[in-house]
């Protein structure tokens, strides 16, 4: 492992719209960035909106430092933040993971080598859809062209983008970083207490993780429910996830009749959250939209030895090898959902060698000090840190 000699003298600041216990991939990954560039020596301190105190607080979460700071404006997870100008005069690096509405519009005039992970497009619906177009037009460009490194987890994602045009034209400035996963928690695991509290013995299990409330519609658990009322053979659909949505879902799991076959696990807590995994015999990210761009679920299911099911989506088939590791459906095709459902599930073979796959190409990509490695790397070259 490298040894970083000028970490002592540089500073980064890492600029997030949400952190954990928030439960998402965005806050996940900045947390895990945090953790592995002060491995290395480097100092760091996580900046993120104060949503529910509304006051700034510093505090550390498990090692890394957080300062949350209290937003002029919030709505949702977007927050103007302009006391951001002040908090970044002794860093040295500023990192945004990106999309962070208010506050690409409070730093976009900082002076500072400026690092962004851009996770996604944002699509959005009705009026929210207006206001992220005029978002793209105006402030992206900037801040996209100001951007000293542009990290994201897959190449395929970043061509098919909003931003490819920007790639076509200074590829070099872009690196593939893949989001990872803690194989310390996600392993391989016989699981009974999850079977045996809801009884999911005899049945085979189907896993949905991700959030159910209106910002992560383009999650596609509609088009999941309706694959499963076409399904033949005796299953449980376990959705795990909370939000604003989860009585429309219940209610059409009631309208197609598959009440008793669907399981809302609404309190799930991250402790527990493996075991939900390894009771499950597939894993499924039906999304409609590239506001998903890779699907910590589905790496999550594979270090567990999990054959998976995604969306043809870029960035999320840079995840699944279709045949390989899982089955890749097209967004919004139930049929084909319900096809690939039944394969799996009817070849313990089949699944137990997608399984098998999936965890190996864990092991080598997307383990998280892996991810650190090749992280560290990239801070090394760019800002010449010698051995």
């Amino acid at each position: 492992m490298w040894i970083n000699q000028l970490s002592h003298s540089m500073k980064i600041a890492i600029i997030t719209p949400v952190f954990p216990p928030y439960a998402g991939g965005m806050g996940n990954v900045a947390f895990h960035h945090a953790r592995l560039l002060q491995s290395r020596g480097y100092f760091v301190t996580v900046f993120t909106p104060s949503y529910k105190e509304k006051k700034d607080i510093e505090t550390v979460f498990q090692g890394v430092e957080v300062a949350y700071i209290r937003p002029m404006v919030s709505y949702g997870n977007a927050a103007y933040l302009p006391k951001l100008k002040k908090k970044f005069e002794d860093f040295d690096v500023i990192c945004l993971h990106y999309p962070f509405f208010g506050s690409v519009e409070a730093i976009s005039s900082i002076i500072k080598p400026l690092i962004i992970f851009y996770h996604m497009d944002v699509v959005g619906k009705g009026m929210l859809q207006l206001v992220f177009s005029m978002h793209k037009k105006i402030f992206l460009p900037k801040i996209i062209s100001t951007a000293k490194i542009i990290m994201a987890s897959s190449f395929d994602y970043i061509k098919n983008s909003d931003i490819k045009e920007y790639y076509k034209a200074e590829p070099d400035k872009f690196s593939e970083i893949p989001n990872g996963v803690d194989t310390k928690i996600f392993y391989p695991k016989q699981e009974s207490e999850i079977t045996e509290k809801l009884h999911l013995s005899g049945s085979k299990v189907i896993l949905f993780v991700g959030g159910l409330d209106r910002a992560h519609y383009f999650k596609g658990v509609e088009y999941l429910l309706q694959a499963c009322a076409q399904l033949k053979i005796n299953y449980k659909l376990m959705v795990v996830g909370k939000g604003d949505l989860a009585d429309d879902y219940k209610l059409q799991a009631k309208k197609l009749k598959i009440k008793d076959k669907v399981i809302f696990c609404t309190d799930v807590t991250n402790q527990d959250l493996p075991k939900y995994y390894n009771a499950s015999d597939v894993v499924v990210l039906p999304s409609v939209d590239k506001s998903e761009a890779f699907g910590m679920v589905l790496v999550e299911g594979m270090a567990c030895k999990k054959p998976v099911i995604a969306s043809n989506l870029a960035g999320v088939r840079s995840v699944v090898e279709d045949g390989v590791n899982g089955i890749l459906v097209e967004p919004k095709n139930e049929q084909e959902l319900a096809f690939a459902l039944e394969k799996i599930l009817s070849d313990d073979e089949l699944a137990n060698t997608m399984g098998e796959a999936g965890l190996k190409k864990v092991q080598k990509r997307y383990e998280w000090e892996v991810v650190g490695e090749r992280l560290g790397e990239l801070f090394e070259n760019e800002f010449k840190v010698k051995n």
